[in-house]
Parts: structure tokens; C-alpha cells; sequence
């Protein structure tokens, strides 16, 4: 397991990694792991460890909190300069782009910039004290690292414009029926579990054309069809298209 914080510094991210798989805890429990400064530094040193040695991800929490949003004390003292940085949005657009699949497991309260984190995963699994909202316009600023153009794709416009503007807050049974989570756990123990499960499901795929499945399905509606059949030319060459079709007709031939 690594830290992503020097040995005598508490790590704001446990890391957990494993031939298949990384495991990322946000340990700020203490502070219903808010995002700061530290944990986005930690995100990115995680996601440069991914792209260059992909692997599925799965992203927790922490204490009973997937993440209740930003560090407001950071964020309270933070001016245009760095509103036009999007500190928070490119460190999220980088973890929504990994190679492999990200798996978020949302234990009790994801909010505002922690909601905004587990939208960037491409599964989110929820228990039942789960709890997504985006109530930034009562702190005088807005959803700025991806509800407001995520969400929607993920829930559709009128949920999405409601906890928008309203600051609507839903509970795991109105997340599971929005979409937001896939799955309801008793908790997150048996969240846990079904992540793995996914994982081991994913691992026994093709890892080339799982990447390349990736790319293509968060591609533009323009992009289509051209970068299907593009990725599937340099699948259609592969060893592993090969190696994995052979077998399966050997099996049908065994029948």
C-alpha cells in the first residue's frame, strides 16, 4: 500500500495497489474528507501512476463519507486567478479519462465537489446512507468541476436543474432511482465486495479493447461512428482479438 503524502504526514489518500486493480481511500474523516489542495495533488500523482500502468480503479471514502465537498477554508481565500485555474476540474477530467474503468463506492455524503469527483467515475455504487447534492450556490459560487454539464448526461435535465438551483439533496433511494448509483449495498463493506466483483469481471476482459470501449463510449456524439471504426481496426489486428476468438472456437468445437 502506498501514501500519497511523505511517511510522517497523515496520507490524504490511502492507495492500495494491487496486478489488476488500485484501491483509493480519501482519509480526511476528520473533515468528512474534504477535498483540498493536498488531496487534489494526491489525484493527480494516483492518475499519472494509471495512465502509465493502466488498471481498474476504485475510489472510496473514508469514515463513512465519500467526500462532503471542498475544503471551504481553501476555497473561502481563493480569487479569479485561480477560479480560471480549475484546480479541482482538470484533476477530476484526468480521473475521467484514466485508461481503465473507475469505480466509485459513495458511503454516506458526496456533495458539491465530492459529488462532483464521483461523477467523474464511470460506475458509482451507493449504500444506504448515501446522499449526492450540489449545493454550492448557498456558498455564493457555482458547480464549477462538472455537475453543471455531467450531471446531466448522468441523471437528465430536469433532476439535473433541480438540485442545481434548488439544492436539492438525495437520499440513496432517490440516487439508485436517478441513476446515480447503479447498485444499493446495505453498506459499504457489501459495496466494497460488489466493486471487487465488478473488478474481477473486468480483468478477465481484454484489456486493449476495455481502453478502447473507454474512449469511444466518453467521445463526443460527432466523434461517432468514425472513432468506432477506428478503434476497432486496430482491435480487428490485435494478438489478443486473435488469441481470444481462437479459444472460443475451440470450446464450440469441443461441444
Amino acid at each position: 500500500m502506498h501514501d500519497a503524502t511523505p511517511a510522517e504526514a497523515k496520507p490524504v489518500l490511502l492507495v492500495e495497489e494491487l496486478e489488476d486493480r488500485v484501491v483509493a481511500t480519501l482519509n480526511r474523516p476528520e473533515k468528512r474528507n474534504a477535498i483540498d489542495q493536498q488531496t487534489i495533488d494526491a489525484l493527480h500523482d494516483l492518475c499519472e501512476r494509471l495512465e502509465s500502468n493502466p488498471r481498474t480503479l476504485i475510489l472510496t471514502g473514508a469514515g463513512g463519507t465519500f467526500a462532503a465537498g471542498a475544503d471551504i477554508a481553501q476555497l473561502r481565500d481563493r480569487g479569479a486567478a485561480e477560479a480560471l485555474e480549475g484546480i479541482n476540474t482538470r484533476a477530476f477530467m484526468r480521473v475521467r479519462e484514466l485508461p481503465m474503468p473507475v469505480i466509485a463506492v459513495v458511503d454516506g455524503y458526496a456533495l458539491g465537489g465530492g459529488a462532483e469527483l464521483a461523477y467523474a467515475a464511470d460506475i458509482r455504487i451507493g449504500t444506504t446512507t448515501t446522499k449526492f447534492g450540489n449545493p454550492e450556490t448557498g456558498l455564493g459560487i457555482i458547480a464549477a468541476a462538472g455537475a453543471t454539464w455531467r450531471l446531466r448526461e448522468i441523471v437528465g435535465e430536469a433532476i439535473a436543474a433541480e438540485m442545481l438551483l434548488t439544492g436539492r439533496i438525495l437520499n440513496a433511494h432517490q440516487s439508485f432511482a436517478a441513476r446515480l448509483v447503479t447498485h444499493l449495498d446495505d453498506d459499504r463493506d457489501e459495496a466494497m465486495a460488489r466493486a471487487h466483483k465488478m473488478a474481477d469481471s473486468i480483468a478477465k476482459l481484454g484489456a486493449q479493447a476495455t481502453q478502447a470501449t473507454k474512449r469511444a463510449h466518453l467521445a463526443p456524439r460527432s466523434a461517432h461512428p468514425q472513432i468506432d471504426l477506428e478503434e476497432q481496426s486496430v482491435l480487428f489486428e490485435s494478438d489478443d482479438k486473435r488469441e481470444r476468438m481462437g479459444a472460443f472456437l475451440d470450446r464450440r468445437a469441443e461441444r
